[in-house]
């Protein structure tokens, strides 16, 4: 099981059809699993872009 790296947590809004209806969504984060140093984390993909342009 890969360890959480990330505190984000998802976002809430609404859904809107033509007719303006209005229903509850969670706008979940992009959390991909990647292996750092041998050990499995899961981050979010704007993260892992951040973390691989400092690393390069």
């Amino acid at each position: 099981m890969a360890k959480k790296v990330t505190n984000k947590k998802p976002l809430s809004g609404n859904r809107r059809s033509h007719a303006l209806n209005a229903t509850k969504h969670a706008f979940k984060t992009n959390l991909q699993t990647i292996t750092i140093n041998g050990k499995k984390v899961r981050m979010t993909a704007r993260e892992i872009r951040t973390l691989n342009k400092i690393m390069n």
